[in-house]
């Protein structure tokens, strides 16, 4: 009887393979032999009402220790075949009764992680590895800590402004804290990059950018006051990836460029919209330029007469834009559009005339503004905004009449769908 309930729970399991699995077992005929009759030939599974009978009986009896094998096998698979299910998920920190320390829950409210450190990391949800900070000896320690609870780089984490790196794609940065090098850990704490590098990006499409040779300049000219603000100077730029393979070498970093455009052919691309660059494996590796594929695409617009349909098709469904007195607000794009439709052809407009005083700058949402889950997948789990996957393209005209300077600022949201038009504030109200 217990065979068959395995049997059961097996043909109705769909975590994490299981299906696949018993189909497998079938597939091999290790299952057929449990079914086989004396004779050694493949039957049929008995009914349901003759599953006590005596030749089963005897069959079973007679293969029992190739069954207890299986047996093993299919409890082993079965304890097991929601683990990486569960694992894969995110789990949510919580407090414990003074809020002092941190800890983490699963996805079943299960505690994973018991409340033992303090406030450190701006994530929102445990992915796979993070920056912790846990009090001791008086002090406190800051590392990374997995999911599996192993702690690696201590005392090493990579600190932007006044908080540590977030989680990109699996993979973290940390800084040697004795060579002031970046290296880069993978997901399960192991050294992907070794720290043998100025600085590194985040990863992108499982590209990393590196510096190497560069000497820092403190802002202040020295760090005595320890406000730790500089700028790199010098040094060469390379492409590596996530195995630390150099890719590009040398490598010219630029926020415009899209990782996630990479192309790679055995002769240089001539799309004007495309850096190309040249590897060293003597392939051609090439990118999106963001800002000369959202010059080419809002010149095209203007110049195609800028009709009210095509301003609503490439605006987001709400818009935002700033009032006095009232500051920041919102409006759904038809409506907006259709009460500013002329007076904002006519500034965008001027960008064509001869001698146009405009420029266009690259950031990422403003995650003052743009809340919520309509949102999310623009910013990353630290509530970071994502320029180089969905940057925002603004607009700047600067307006000089009679003496009085005013700037107009149309901004514009990469997404999925194509450039759109999310936020406007201009010299006068909308």
């Amino acid at each position: 009887m217990l065979l068959f309930f395995l049997l059961d729970v097996i043909d109705l399991t769909d975590a994490a393979g299981c299906r696949s699995f018993s189909w497998a077992l079938f597939q091999r005929g290790i299952m057929t032999r449990i079914f086989s009759s004396p004779g050694g030939l493949p039957s049929e599974r008995p009914p349901s009402s003759n599953r006590v009978r005596q030749p089963l009986r005897a069959v079973i009896a007679g293969n029992f220790e190739p069954m207890k094998k299986i047996l093993f096998v299919i409890l082993f698979f079965l304890s097991g075949c929601s683990m990486p299910v569960q694992e894969n998920r995110s789990w949510t920190p919580f407090w414990n009764e003074d809020s002092t320390l941190m800890g983490f829950k699963d996805s079943e409210d299960r505690i994973r992680i018991a409340p033992r450190y303090a406030h450190f990391s701006t994530a929102r949800t445990f992915e796979k590895i993070l920056a912790v900070m846990e009090q001791k000896n008086g002090g406190f320690e800051t590392s990374y800590l997995t999911k599996s609870g192993k702690v690696v780089g201590r005392g090493n984490v990579y600190m932007i402004d006044n908080g540590p790196d977030c989680e990109s794609e699996g993979f973290i940065r940390f800084r040697d804290r004795t060579t002031g090098k970046a290296g880069l850990y993978d997901s399960q704490g192991n050294v992907a990059i070794p720290a043998e590098y100025d600085d590194l990006t985040n990863v992108r499409n499982g590209l990393v950018a590196a510096l190497k040779g560069a000497e820092k300049k403190y802002w202040d000219g020295d760090d005595i006051r320890g406000c730790g603000h500089y700028s790199w100077a010098g040094g060469k730029e390379i492409l590596v990836n996530t195995h630390d393979h150099i890719l590009i070498d040398p490598f010219n970093l630029d926020p415009h460029l899209d990782f996630f455009s990479l192309r790679i052919t055995d002769h240089p691309l001539e799309d004007p919209n495309q850096r190309t660059f040249l590897g060293v494996d003597g392939r051609y590796y090439s990118f999106l330029d963001y800002k000369k594929e959202f010059s080419s695409w809002l010149n095209d617009l203007i110049r195609n007469g800028l009709s009210r349909k095509a301003l609503l098709d490439c605006s987001y469904g709400t818009i935002y834009f700033w009032k006095e007195p009232d500051g920041w607000t919102s409006e759904r794009s038809p409506q907006f559009v259709e009460r500013n439709f002329e007076l904002i052809r006519g500034r965008l407009s001027d960008i064509l005339r001869e001698k146009a005083d405009y420029f266009i700058s690259m950031d990422g949402l403003n995650p003052f503004i743009f809340e919520g889950s309509e949102f999310a997948g623009y910013f990353n789990n630290c509530g970071e905004p994502k320029p180089w996957r969905y940057p925002v393209m603004s607009v700047v005209i600067n307006r000089n009449r009679e003496g009085h300077f005013r700037q107009d600022h149309f901004d514009f949201l990469r997404t999925e769908k194509g450039y759109k038009l999310i936020s406007v504030s201009l010299g006068n109200e909308q």
